[in-house]
């Protein structure tokens, strides 16, 4: 008699389901119809022309150092120090105003000589810094 009494009193203390799973799916099919009315911006990019002629010899245009895997710096085929990008930067700048800086790096090598180049060079007061990486 106990038996049958506990199992009655489980029955009636059980939670109905139903109806949050109807507000669940009701709330999903709302997001699903109003998401795709969401229209997203996004940025137009405008690219230059393409061209079939190479580019320019930017070795003599551009301030090029290349840092080797091993994180070697050179410019313009000699190893120099890291305390000395900022003095070459404005030496090399006071000769070609236009010049920028271009730092050519291995894939392996570590962004900090990146982060640093980039420092002495702002310091030097150029602002126009590219990065590219060796093949």
């Amino acid at each position: 008699m106990a038996l049958g009494k506990r199992r009655k009193e489980e029955d009636e203390s059980a939670i109905d389901m139903t109806p949050m799973l109807d507000v669940v799916f009701i709330m999903l099919i709302f997001f699903i119809v109003t998401a795709s009315f969401v229209n997203e911006s996004g940025i137009s990019v405008s690219r230059p022309p393409t061209s079939d002629q190479p580019p320019p010899d930017s070795e003599n245009t551009n301030i090029v150092f290349r840092i080797s895997e091993s994180n070697e710096l050179t410019l313009e085929g000699r190893r120099i120090d890291i305390r000395a990008v900022r003095a070459n930067v404005e030496r090399m700048h006071a000769e070609k105003p236009e010049a920028k800086v271009v730092i050519s790096s291995h894939p392996k090598a570590k962004t900090e000589m990146f982060v640093k180049i980039s420092d002495q060079a702002r310091e030097a007061g150029v602002y126009d810094i590219s990065l590219s990486t060796d093949e």
